[in-house]
């Protein structure tokens, strides 16, 4: 009886995704813009061949588990295999897909980012995006998104992503204000000669250098740690 009733479940679930494609691909198809060459939308979107040629997207994000691309010659695509869950560990893929989007601008294109409904999966790629590009809150994030767009809506697990996320580019960003301060405040009291190899002029309007944590340099400090001169200040 109880598989009788989880394959009846089954396709009552199955006949849903049909009636929300066909919703989607007939009533919600029109790309959201987010911003200048950013774009949030549903499978119907990403089946819009005009709509999405007259607004100049040239890459497709898809965050489906389901769905694979519907124009593979006309666009270039990234498949994110993740379902609509709140177990579901969506903020693994954040930097490939802000790596991809920044693909798309730096081509002078644009970029769709959609899932099944553009509500959930899409939305929080595209929030942490805009966290971490413009370094907007979370609450700001998701606002101007809804905005855009207002049935926006991430799960419950993902919004918990998000605040980690959140607090993960917080604590980054305090680390670094107090790296560069304490490095400012070192090169003031130390002349340029002493902090690199090849100091300017004294008469330098500008004697003084931002130094950073980086790989590639040929100046180490005390600790051995590779410093790199980024700024004059």
């Amino acid at each position: 009886m109880d598989h009788i009733s989880n394959s009846f479940r089954n396709q009552i679930a199955a006949l849903t995704r049909v009636i929300n494609v066909m919703r989607c691909l007939k009533e919600d198809n029109v790309p959201c813009q987010i911003e200048e060459g950013l774009f949030l939308g549903s499978v119907g979107a990403s089946n819009n061949k005009d709509a999405l040629k007259a607004l100049n997207v040239t890459h497709i994000l898809t965050v489906a588990k389901s769905l694979r691309p519907a124009c593979p010659n006309d666009f270039v695509y990234k498949v994110i295999d993740v379902l609509d869950r709140e177990d579901e560990n969506i903020k693994q893929y954040f930097e490939e897909c802000f790596d991809f989007i920044d693909e798309a601008k730096r081509a002078h294109g644009g970029v769709l980012v959609h899932c099944f409904m553009g509500r959930s999966r899409s939305v929080t790629i595209i929030v942490a995006y805009l966290m971490r590009k413009h370094g907007m809150s979370l609450s700001q994030a998701l606002e101007h998104v809804k905005s855009r767009r207002k049935l926006a809506a991430p799960n419950a697990g993902f919004i918990s992503e998000l605040e980690d996320y959140e607090k993960s580019l917080c604590d980054a960003m305090r680390f670094n204000t107090y790296i560069t301060m304490t490095v400012i405040t070192i090169c003031k009291y130390h002349s340029e000669a002493s902090v690199t190899e090849s100091p300017v002029p004294s008469s330098s309007e500008k004697p003084y250098f931002v130094y950073v944590l980086g790989p590639k340099s040929g100046f180490s400090n005390s600790s051995g740690s590779l410093v790199a001169r980024i700024e004059k200040f």
